[in-house]
């Protein structure tokens, strides 16, 4: 007796069939449901369950307001299972290598998937460019206001607080407005620990906040981090429990280079491990508004009720980052914040905190993060094609929910540092595994910008990429191994 399979299994197996046959390849679009439930003759709920059917079966992924596409095939990264063995805090030792590293990232002529910044044209520009004429007509005051302690514009912060209504009303004291989201952290860090104090990171994590540990003289201790849901909090607790932890330092939104993203339920748990053990959590929420989710991902500080989060973010990856205005929400710590902003920086210009906030009073942010959310996606989608095209096929590949960085893990023997040696070479950048964590690992991994609009250079680029690859994956295997 032969099973009937539902229409809805028919659907999913036809498009799946045109997949393996690359009628429809990876990061391609799919007929959208009012199609495919007219062309078919089927219902709109049978079409649905079809596409859900294909999601779970790891074919197809859903992306906000613009559809289903076929998902890249390489291997995704495995979870790190360890989450009992901690090793020892240890001071950080990047700063030499990771300049040399960048300092060739910036050679003329070199195709640049190192940075992790959008590529101007997907930044508003033009619109900037109005919007800062407007304010220097309505307030040319605001070109020669300097202050030392007042060091917020009014309208600045309605501007944020309006932002977070959804998950929270902010108190004005507790905002310090700062000159980056880069400054905003390295002032949290000074506020909440001292030289020799031990801070909680995840592993991997960016490379500028192991910098920023590093130059004040703090130690580092890495949490193990799933790829998918960020850092395992039964491997923070037991630190938190054994008196290792200071303070933490994650990036629970998309996280960089991982593009993880830490679930709600989650957020809530580290909240109430930091009320409960008394340490404070700097986040690092700037990814917060180029994550993919159908709504926008709260940040930890959301689930925050005894003032230990510090919120840090700013508009630079969505607006520009000429404007250097970033901000902090610093909870108990505010008054230490902002004393340390006056005496280290002063104020931070009160013109562009007032052409920001013009900026965000209307729909133009909304409208420029929605169209990045949608373009940075299909991004990463054609660069993770490429990468599972290129690459050795042992090879794995984040699943990105935000941002616009790959994290790639090679085969085992190929060296990450030679690997960029030889890709500057080449003329190409990118970013070697170990910059991203305090104890040197990561040596077989490395990170790949994808906010550049696609191109055949680049296409060519990550094809002499996965050619490099092979070559550091063949040589260091033994003869007899080799083909």
């Amino acid at each position: 007796m032969t099973m009937q399979i539902n229409l809805y299994e028919q659907l999913a197996n036809e498009l799946g069939a045109l997949i393996a046959s690359r009628v429809f390849a990876p990061g391609d679009r799919l007929p959208s449901i009012r199609h495919l439930a007219q062309q078919k003759r089927l219902s709109v709920s049978t079409v649905m369950q079809a596409l859900r059917l294909m999601e779970d079966r790891g074919l197809v992924e859903a992306r906000p307001q613009a559809g289903y596409y076929v998902r890249h095939r390489a291997k995704m990264l495995a979870a790190m299972t360890d989450t009992q063995h901690l090793k020892e805090p240890a001071f950080v030792g990047i700063n030499n290598v990771l300049m040399r590293v960048l300092s060739l990232n910036e050679s003329p002529n070199v195709i640049q998937l190192g940075s992790a910044w959008p590529p101007d044209e997907m930044l508003p520009i033009k619109r900037m460019q109005r919007t800062v004429s407007s304010v220097a007509r309505r307030d040319p005051g605001l070109l020669a206001k300097v202050s030392c302690f007042e060091t917020n514009e009014p309208n600045f912060l309605r501007q944020i607080n309006r932002r977070t209504l959804d998950w929270g009303q902010l108190d004005p004291g507790e905002i310090v407005v700062t000159s980056s989201c880069t400054e905003a952290i390295s002032l949290c860090l000074r506020a909440v620990a001292k030289p020799g104090d031990t801070i909680a990171i995840e592993s991997a994590t960016y490379f500028v906040l192991l910098q920023m540990i590093e130059s004040l003289g703090m130690k580092a201790l890495e949490i193990p981090t799933h790829p998918k849901t960020g850092p395992s909090l039964d491997a923070l607790e037991l630190a938190m429990r054994a008196g290792l932890v200071q303070a933490c330092l994650f990036i629970p939104n998309a996280n960089n280079p991982l593009g993880c993203l830490m679930p709600e339920e989650n957020k809530k748990r580290l909240a109430a491990l930091l009320s409960l053990h008394g340490i404070p959590l700097i986040e690092d929420d700037i990814y917060g508004d180029l994550c993919f989710a159908a709504e926008r991902p709260w940040p930890v500080k959301a689930y925050d009720t005894s003032g230990h989060v510090l919120l840090c973010s700013s508009f630079s990856k969505a607006i520009t980052p000429a404007a250097r205005v970033g901000y902090v929400v610093a909870g108990r710590y505010a008054q230490e914040v902002a004393l340390l902003k006056a005496v280290s920086s002063g104020a931070t210009s009160h013109f562009f905190q007032a052409v920001l906030a013009d900026f965000l009073a209307g729909s133009s942010y909304d409208n420029q993060t929605r169209k990045m959310r949608r373009v940075l996606a299909q991004r990463i989608a054609r660069m993770s094609d490429a990468v599972s095209t290129y690459f050795p096929a042992e090879c794995s590949l984040s699943e990105p929910q935000g941002g616009f960085v790959l994290w790639v893990q090679m085969p085992e023997q190929v060296d990450a540092m030679a690997l960029h040696r030889s890709a500057i070479g080449e003329g190409i950048a990118l970013v070697p595994g170990p910059l991203f964590s305090a104890s040197g690992k990561f040596g077989n991994y490395i990170r790949l910008n994808c906010g550049n609009t696609w191109s055949p250079e680049i296409e060519r680029a990550i094809g002499t990429l996965g050619q490099l690859v092979h070559r550091a994956a063949d040589a260091a295997l033994p003869a007899c191994l080799q083909d």
